[in-house]
């Protein structure tokens, strides 16, 4: 395969990914005490929003990478 044709496939696959999921959800652990042996944590979610227009854009992208071979 030519390295156009790998980020042709990349880009498609990228691009349906954020059409499917629309976001990508991640967690951190933080620290809220620490006396001495006593040690309490809280997991936090965040979510990272995709707009349906970068699955677009990335679909077209490697749709056109992929055509102009």
């Amino acid at each position: 395969m030519r390295g156009s044709t790998i980020l042709a496939v990349v880009l498609i696959v990228i691009g349906v990914i954020a059409l499917a999921y629309q976001g990508i959800t991640y967690s951190t652990r933080k620290k809220i005490i620490d006396i001495g042996s006593l040690q309490a944590t809280t997991e936090e979610h965040h979510t990272f929003p995709l707009p349906p227009i970068v699955g677009i854009v990335a679909l077209a992208g490697g749709g056109g990478a992929r055509i102009q071979r």
